[in-house]
């Protein structure tokens, strides 16, 4: 007997009935909608692969498996469903394990499925046996593991339903000999949690410290994107009229045509967020955790208004005024709390009423005066980058052409933007630079490394999301150290038919990390130094498409002609812009300090 399952047209089997372990898993997998998986195919999981097909799911073959982890993070945020991965137990687990403790920092409910060593080997140190719970403990919401093959349905359900309740990842660890042999089982249904918007008291409490404020400001956070809340947010904007900032690297929490959205705050974020920011009597902390790295001083400015009321909402009640001081916490979703704050609003006198216009025009101010430091701030300008700006100008590019300033560079990459497109950053100089010019329109369209910061997320990245969103333009950002971690996948998606276009900025140097030897170490470049061969021709080689920019003019022509490819011809073109070695500011200016040295040796590196 069968019935229609909910998330899809697939057919799931109902009631207790004898199958074997692999399809017991196999089945748990239709039950919860899964029909993209990223892996690399191994003997470990081979009997349940072999009926993936029958089941409706695809397994695309990646080319690392830490570009699968990737891959489905991205598949993950851009749909709002699981990301899957799987691998051969051992190697193919542990290269994972980066990339789930991306996923991990990115609340993004990923289910890596590890098959292990059969349990008549575990101990015996056999072939590609390791012990792989304790590989992923730190980044994970729950670890299931296969005691018996009749539980491997209740595991695997399990797995899917709190990566859901607890918006991170599990793990689903099976002893690779439970795929077989004969059981019964009823293939359980996911469970969802209906989340509130948090106490009635803590809301109450909420809506009188609003009732007060003179300037509220409202900071979108992640949360307010998973909760499908942007419009709701919208709303208790406009009874405050209140300024909106995004947490740091959710610029898509927020429409960015809206005449209150200010930008992102955090490193490399909009200087009209932190002076508003640093105005507000109340702040209202929206399905954000408030992240250290979104709060810390920037552009010289420490906004954070000291003396002001937070009031913060999370669903995680451990997020809490964990790392800053609060006056209300709200344990709930960002989305059903602002419609309680918002209806707890409606038709009562509010302070802020009184001095709308007047903070209305102060918001368009710093709106308008930073869009013009934008248009005019064509280039760093402390002494290194003057110098290696007039350095470049003595020299060409491998295709003859010019070195581009990278702000200049991001500023028509922001111009040509598709509508409804999708962008994911890596970690890097320039790419975090990128914060002060990507805006969005609708949520899901940003995909950043987050708090774990590895390089060569972007990529694999915006694959997954383009899997999980075929219709949508997606394109990545990446520096060319990065890319180098990632460039790989250039062929998964040549053979496997994802079409995406990948911006590389080639700018000869570990960027990031190369700052803060200019600012504290004296301009010695240990290891920090790439010379590289051209990137779009490498691009080529794998079966893309690869364009070479060095002239300012055909940055924005040329990200349009790529995503033509990309949409209309299904290609991948890799984007190689040519670069100075300017630099923006460091990621910790706050975490390092000038070297001393005691040893007579080392008296000159100071």
């Amino acid at each position: 007997m069968s019935t229609q399952d909910n998330t899809d047209n697939r057919q799931v089997v109902q009631g207790k009935q004898k199958m074997t372990p692999s399809e017991a898993f196999v089945e748990t997998l239709v039950a919860n909608g899964v029909t993209d998986m990223f892996g690399i195919m191994g003997s470990a999981f081979m009997d349940a692969m072999d009926i993936f097909a029958p089941a409706g799911i695809r397994l695309i073959p990646v080319v690392h498996e830490q570009g699968s982890g990737h891959m489905a993070d991205g598949y993950a945020r851009a749909s709002g469903r699981h990301g899957v991965l799987i691998g051969q137990n051992g190697p193919g687990v542990s290269n994972s394990v980066t990339a789930i403790a991306a996923a991990f920092w990115a609340h993004t409910p990923v289910v890596i499925i590890t098959p292990e060593t059969g349990t008549m080997g575990i101990g015996l140190g056999g072939f590609q046996e390791c012990n792989q719970l304790p590989m992923f403990q730190e980044f994970t919401k729950y670890q299931g593991h296969v005691t018996h093959p009749a539980r491997i349905a209740e595991f695997t359900g399990r797995c899917f339903d709190r990566a859901m309740s607890e918006m991170g990842p599990t793990q689903l660890n099976i002893p690779r000999d439970y795929f077989y042999g004969e059981i019964e089982a009823e293939i359980p249904r996911p469970m969802r949690l209906d989340r509130g918007p948090g106490g009635t008291k803590s809301l109450d409490e909420a809506a009188d410290l609003l009732a007060k404020a003179q300037f509220p400001v409202i900071i979108s956070g992640g949360g307010v994107v998973m909760a499908d809340g942007v419009e709701e947010c919208k709303a208790l904007a406009e009874r405050l009229n209140a300024p909106v900032v995004n947490s740091y690297l959710h610029n898509d929490s927020f429409p960015a045509s809206h005449s209150l959205w200010c930008g992102p705050l955090g490193y490399q974020g909009s200087k009209a967020s932190m002076k508003l920011m640093a105005q507000a009597d109340v702040v209202v902390a929206l399905g954000t955790r408030l992240g250290p790295f979104g709060t810390l001083p920037q552009h010289g400015m420490d906004y954070w208004p000291t003396n002001a009321k937070i009031i913060q909402i999370d669903a995680d009640h451990r997020m809490l005024g964990l790392v800053k001081k609060i006056s209300v916490g709200i344990c709930g979703d960002a989305k059903e709390a602002a419609v309680a704050l918002t209806e707890r609003l409606q038709g009562r006198d509010l302070a802020c009423d009184s001095n709308k216009d007047e903070r209305a025009k102060t918001i368009k101010s710093e709106q308008d005066a930073w869009q013009k430091e934008l248009d005019e701030w064509t280039h760093e300008r402390d002494d290194y980058s003057l110098d290696v700006i007039e350095e470049n100008k003595q020299e060409k590019t491998f295709s003859g052409g010019d070195y581009l300033h990278p702000r200049q560079v991001l500023r028509e990459l922001e111009k040509a933007m598709p509508e409804d497109v999708m962008v994911s950053t890596d970690i890097g100089n320039i790419n975090s630079v990128a914060n002060s010019y990507l805006r969005f329109e609708k949520p899901r369209s940003m995909f950043a490394a987050m708090s774990f910061g590895n390089c060569g997320y972007a990529f694999p990245t915006i694959i997954g999301a383009k899997v999980a969103a075929p219709h949508r333009p997606a394109i990545s950002y990446a520096g060319d150290g990065a890319w180098g971690m990632s460039l790989m996948e250039t062929m998964t998606c040549v053979r496997d038919n994802i079409p995406v276009t990948a911006v590389v900025f080639h700018n000869r140097q570990w960027g990031a990390e190369k700052k803060n030897q200019v600012d504290f170490y004296g301009r010695r470049f240990v290891a920090g130094e790439l010379e590289n061969q051209s990137f779009a021709e490498i691009g080529r080689a794998m079966g893309a498409e690869g364009i070479v920019v060095d002239k300012l003019e055909d940055v924005g022509p040329a990200l349009k002609k790529a995503i033509d490819m990309q949409m209309n011809e299904g290609k991948t073109c890799i984007l190689e812009i040519m670069c100075t070695r300017e630099l923006g500011d460091p990621f910790r200016r706050d975490a390092l300090k000038k070297p001393v040295r005691m040893l007579e040796k080392y008296q000159d590196y100071v």
